[in-house]
């Protein structure tokens, strides 16, 4: 695929083992499965990623697993966020050289109230565009707490060539879509939506082409953009309708566990392990969660059986 990127990026969740270390074999099968979810394209390392909960080690580990093991057969997107602008740029730039067709970032935070000021956070963003030297998305999510305003970020994809692409998960997601699309114009290559896509629809409709939810259900996902894109809105709505109440499970009970879980399921991974002090899901969100993806049967929950 070459750009313009569009369709659904879902992010890869990090397996563990039940000790806790990285489960780098069933890593291998989380991406083969992801592949053959039909996904089009895979983000690492990112906040589903359990990124927060990784050594710098262990994270140069994968991002060198993950690139290698892709390989070309979807574009892969590496998150690089972190608050240093220095740790950032080295991080897009190793992973640029490695193969990553995407980088993604946060703004500069650390803790509720440690955060750049606008100009702080334009000048990390531009400082880690130039480091990468390919293609920026930007993640607008609450966990920051960085308020990014819609003239912040049209003029971070008007001033810098690589800031093109946005990932936008904040409360009333569609209507700051739709009001970056409309002031920022051609230099919106790429507008999503995150949040495991629970506002899909009200975001495809302000304008969104894109969506990274997470592996659970992407090829689920997939077909509602592309009824959605072909004008086939009615039918896009009601296979979205026919998948929200996982989606809402996921997003609202279970969060970066659900996953795990399922794909624990599926034969994907050996256990659906995330470490401490994130707590392990409980058996009850984890039966409702199974009983609302058996009849959807997604990829997630039988690829390995």
């Amino acid at each position: 695929m070459t750009e313009p990127y569009r369709g659904v990026f879902p992010i890869a969740p990090t397996p563990f083992t039940e000790d806790g270390a990285i489960d780098w074999d069933g890593q291998k099968r989380v991406l083969d499965c992801m592949v053959d979810q039909g996904v089009d394209g895979i983000c690492i390392l990112a906040n589903y990623s359990e990124q927060f909960s990784l050594s710098d080690a262990e994270r140069s580990g994968l991002l060198t697993l993950c690139l290698e093991h892709v390989g070309d057969r979807v574009p892969v997107i590496v998150t690089c966020s972190h608050y240093s602008t220095q740790i950032a740029m080295d991080r897009a730039r190793s992973a640029a050289e490695r193969g990553a067709r995407l980088i993604m970032m946060m703004p500069p935070y650390h803790g509720a109230s440690l955060q750049a000021s606008d100009q702080g956070t334009y000048e990390h963003l531009a400082a880690v565009a130039d480091a990468a030297g390919i293609p920026v998305m930007i993640q607008d999510a609450p966990l920051s707490g960085v308020t990014l305003s819609v003239d912040l970020l049209v003029r971070l994809a008007k001033d810098i060539e690589q800031v093109s692409y946005f990932k936008i998960e904040t409360p009333a997601a569609a209507s700051k879509l739709r009001a970056l699309i409309e002031a920022g114009g051609d230099a919106i290559v790429g507008p999503f939506d995150g949040e495991e896509s629970i506002t899909l629809m009200a975001d495809l409709n302000a304008g969104a082409t894109g969506t990274m939810p997470s592996a659970l259900l992407p090829d689920l996902i997939k077909p509602v953009l592309e009824d959605h894109r072909a004008g086939r809105h009615d039918k896009a709505a009601a296979r979205y309708a026919a998948i929200l109440p996982l989606i809402n499970f996921e997003n609202r009970q279970c969060g970066l566990r659900a996953c795990k879980a399922v794909m624990m399921a599926g034969g994907v991974i050996k256990s659906d392990f995330v470490r401490h002090p994130f707590p392990r899901l409980d058996d009850d969100s984890r039966g409702q969660l199974l009983d609302l993806a058996k009849p959807l049967t997604p990829v997630s929950l039988r690829w390995g059986r």
